[in-house]
C-alpha cells in the first residue's frame, strides 16, 4: 500500500491470533488491532502488523482484516436492499464477538479486550466504542491518530455510488436498485480500480480525500453502527464507562507530501484558506464568516505569506491540525467532559533517521520529522522495519511503547516499569491537557498543539460545539 501497488481478494474476512502459548497459568489480557488506511487499503497480515515485540509481554494479539473502499463502505438509501453501509465496522464487529466466543481456547481473557487502531483504525476504534452494538466487547480503548472527528471519517454524501456507476460503464437512471444490480455484475478489482476516479478535482480542492468511507446510516437495523452523528454519538455513549487513550504523531501532516510533491497546483488553490476549514463547520457558515475564519486561518500558518512550493511545510503543519490534532483534541475533550472513566493522552515524538519508515518511504532519506504512521515502526515488526541494535535509542522506544500500551490493557492503567519515575496521569479538565510525551526520554508536558489548537481552531466553533 506504500507502494502505489494493490493486489487483495473479496475472500478477506480473516483474522490472525498471537499467543506465547494456548496455556498460561491464567488468562492473558486480549488486544485487537484494526488497521489503518484511509478506509480504502490495508491488511491485516505479518508483512506489515507483525507481534515479535508484543509477545514480549503476556497479552494475546488478534489482528483483524475488513472490507475496504465501495466494497466495505457503500451505502444506498433504498432499505429494500439492504445496503445502509459501515459493512467494514460491521466486519470489525464479527471479529470482535469471535474473540468473546472462542479466544479463552487461544489463552486470552474475553473478559479483558482492549481495542486499538491507528488512522482509519484510531477511527474505527473510536467509532466502535460510541456504538451500542459493541457494549460488552470492548474493556478499553487505544485510539491512535484518528477520531470519529477527523474530516476524513465521514465522507459527504455526493451521488458516490452513481458515480462509481458511471465510471464502470453504467448508463442508467440514479435509482439505487439498478445501480447496485449493476455493480453486483462488476469484479471486486474493477471496482477497486474505477473507485480511486471517482472524485472531481473540486471535491479535491475541499480536502476531501476519498469517496467510500463510514456513514450516518440512512435507516435502521439490527446490526446498525453509526445511527447518529458522532459529536452527537460522543455526547452519551456506554464507553464513558471504560478507560481510553488518544494520541498522534507530531507531525502528521507529513502524510500529505508525496501528494503536494507531485501536485504542487494543490498549494496554489489554497487560497485564503477557507476550503480548509473544518468540514462540520463549513456546513453552517455563511459567506462572508468562511471568508474570515479562513484568513484567520490563513494568517495563523502562513502569515502575509502565500500559500505556495516555498511555503509546503506550514501546509503540511495545517494539515496535521485539520485532519488530525484538532480531531483528536475534540474527542478527548468530549470525554473528559462526559465520561466516568479516565482518558489519557500520548504524543509521539521520535524523530528516528533509520526506523521512522514511513517518513522515509513518503518523504525521503532527507526529511526529518514524525510522520503519520511511524509510531507503527515501535510497536509491530514488519517489512518496513530496521533492525535495532538492543543498546539503541529506537529498542529503548520500543521497549517503552510496549510496556505502556500492554500495562494499559492489562489493568486500564499506562504506568508502568518503562516510566516509573513518571506520574502518566488521565486529563484531569479541559483546561489541563497534559500528555505523555515519547521522544528518545518519555516525558509529561503540556500538549504542544495546544498553542494553535486553542488559539485558532477552537476559535472557530462555540464552546459547547467542541
Amino acid at each position: 500500500m506504500f507502494f502505489r501497488k494493490f493486489a487483495g481478494s473479496e475472500d478477506c474476512l480473516y483474522l490472525n491470533v498471537y499467543a506465547k502459548d494456548l496455556q498460561p497459568d491464567k488468562p492473558r489480557p486480549v488486544m485487537v488491532w484494526i488497521y489503518g488506511g484511509g478506509f480504502q487499503v490495508g491488511e491485516a497480515s505479518r508483512d506489515m502488523y507483525s507481534p515479535d515485540f508484543f509477545m514480549s509481554k503476556d497479552v494475546v494479539i488478534v489482528t483483524v482484516a475488513y472490507r475496504l473502499g465501495a466494497l466495505g463502505f457503500l451505502s444506498l438509501d433504498d432499505p429494500t436492499l439492504n445496503v445502509p453501509g459501515n459493512a467494514g465496522l460491521k466486519d470489525q464487529i464479527m471479529a470482535l464477538r469471535w474473540v468473546q466466543q472462542n479466544i479463552e481456547a487461544f489463552g486470552g481473557d474475553p473478559s479483558n479486550v482492549t481495542l486499538f487502531g491507528e488512522s482509519a483504525g484510531g477511527a474505527s476504534t473510536h467509532f466502535l466504542t460510541l456504538s451500542p452494538q459493541t457494549e460488552g466487547l470492548i474493556h478499553k480503548a487505544i485510539v491512535m491518530s484518528g477520531s470519529v472527528l477527523c474530516p476524513w471519517t465521514q465522507p459527504p454524501r455526493n451521488n458516490w455510488a452513481y458515480r462509481l456507476a458511471q465510471k464502470l460503464g453504467y448508463t442508467g437512471d440514479n435509482k439505487d436498485k439498478p445501480i447496485f444490480e449493476f455493480l453486483r455484475s462488476v469484479s471486486g478489482g474493477e471496482i477497486v480500480k474505477a473507485t480511486a476516479t471517482v472524485l472531481s478535482n473540486d471535491e479535491k480542492h475541499h480536502r476531501i480525500l476519498f469517496a467510500f468511507g463510514p456513514v450516518v446510516e440512512p435507516y435502521t437495523t439490527e446490526h446498525t453502527v453509526v445511527a447518529s452523528q458522532p459529536h452527537e454519538s460522543m455526547q452519551n455513549s456506554w464507553s464513558h464507562r471504560i478507560p481510553m487513550m488518544f494520541g498522534g504523531t507530531s507531525f502528521e501532516g507529513l502524510l500529505f507530501y508525496p501528494e503536494v510533491s507531485r501536485r504542487p497546483a494543490t498549494l496554489d488553490e489554497v487560497g485564503n484558506c477557507k476550503n480548509l476549514l473544518p468540514n462540520d463547520l463549513s456546513l453552517n457558515l455563511d459567506h462572508k464568516l468562511r471568508e474570515n475564519y479562513g484568513l484567520q486561518l490563513k494568517k495563523a500558518y502562513f502569515g502575509d505569506e502565500p500559500c505556495n512550493q516555498a511555503n509546503m511545510m506550514k501546509f503540511l503543519e495545517l494539515c496535521s491540525y485539520r485532519e488530525f490534532w484538532h480531531p483528536i483534541y475534540r474527542a478527548a475533550l468530549s470525554r473528559v467532559r462526559q465520561s466516568s472513566a479516565p482518558t489519557y493522552l500520548y504524543r509521539f515524538d521520535h524523530d528516528s533517521k533509520l526506523c521512522n519508515a514511513i517518513r522515509i518511504v513518503l518523504c525521503g532519506h532527507q526529511m526529518r520529522g514524525v510522520c503519520h504512521g511511524d509510531d507503527l515502526c515501535y510497536i509491530f515488526h514488519s517489512m518496513l522495519s530496521h533492525q535495532s541494535a538492543p543498546d539503541s535509542a529506537e529498542h529503548k522506544v520500543i521497549t517503552g511503547m510496549i510496556d505502556v500500551w500492554t500495562s494499559f490493557a492489562a489493568q486500564g492503567d499506562p504506568n508502568c516499569e518503562s516510566i516509573k519515575s513518571l506520574k502518566f496521569a488521565p486529563i484531569e479538565n479541559e483546561n489541563n491537557f497534559k500528555c505523555l510525551n515519547i521522544g528518545e526520554n518519555f516525558d509529561i508536558r503540556a500538549l504542544p498543539e495546544l498553542q494553535k489548537i486553542e488559539p485558532v481552531w477552537n476559535s472557530f466553533y462555540a464552546p459547547h460545539q467542541l
